[in-house]
């Protein structure tokens, strides 16, 4: 079954297509329960930065650095990190908060946040392609791995994952390839301002050597993804659209990098 593919041509359309056409029986309200990520490539496939490491022709070659990866980010963060984090859950989400490389997922409640990160400029050089902005029905996936019809917080991971309310990331780590395998989401602890206000989320796959689209596929959830599409010719408007309604840089990174880098693409 191939992806479900929407393409859409301005903002608006864009918020009506991810806008329910009836109210929630319970709330009463038309909110969407999916999560967003945007693409600046379309036709890239859904590769963690883990799945990056070392490039992507092909990917995943360093896969079994992960372990390495986070225990030297443990080291070697502690005199910067403020508080210290809880467990090392909460270790994991904040080095792929700051782009060390790990095997979980960026998504974003907010598909307005997920149409800024699909439509960031590139090289000024390079020649404009189509973008992407990818949605996920993550309860489903809950519902085929029997996990609750919530996303999972950090303490709550060891004991779902292994019922091991001890269990930690580098048991999942050395996790035999052969057991059942497993995607969730997880919402992160507010370790930070950018992780509130860009409304963050993540998904975990039990699954290092495929990208995240190809697990779905694999274990017949490709329908829990829909792409929506934008195509070259409509990126910069969608941009200008973004700004109108104050999506920017100096709102979702809310710290002085933010600021600057709204300033430098204003006036770029």
């Amino acid at each position: 079954m191939p992806i479900r593919t929407i393409e859409i041509k301005s903002l608006g359309e864009f918020i009506d297509r991810v806008t329910p056409a009836t109210p929630d029986t319970v709330t009463g309200r038309r909110r969407d329960f999916g999560v967003y990520r945007g693409s600046k490539d379309a036709d890239a496939p859904l590769l963690t930065s883990l799945d990056r490491l070392g490039g992507v022709c092909p990917p995943h070659t360093k896969a079994d650095l992960e372990e390495h990866v986070l225990r030297n980010y443990i080291r070697y963060s502690r005199p910067h990190l403020g508080t210290e984090p809880a467990d090392d859950w909460e270790h994991l989400i904040s080095a792929q908060h700051h782009g060390v490389p790990t095997r979980l997922l960026d998504w974003t409640y907010s598909p307005l946040v997920a149409a800024f990160f699909a439509t960031r400029p590139y090289d000024q050089h390079a020649d404009e392609r189509p973008r992407a902005v990818w949605r996920l029905d993550w309860q489903t996936i809950h519902r085929n791995f029997e996990f609750p019809p919530l996303a999972l917080l950090t303490k709550d991971l060891g004991s779902l994952l292994s019922g091991d309310h001890h269990a930690s990331p580098w048991q999942l780590f050395s996790r035999d390839p052969s057991a059942a395998a497993f995607a969730c989401l997880v919402e992160p602890p507010s370790l930070n301002a950018r992780i509130v206000a860009q409304a963050a989320a993540f998904t975990l796959c039990s699954d290092k050597w495929q990208a995240f689209d190809a697990f779905l596929e694999s274990h017949g959830l490709v329908q829990t993804l829909t792409k929506l599409l934008i195509a070259p010719t409509d990126v910069a408007r969608f941009r200008d659209q973004l700004d109108l309604v104050g999506v920017d840089e100096r709102r979702l990174f809310p710290d002085l990098d933010g600021v600057a880098a709204a300033i430098r693409r204003y006036y770029a």
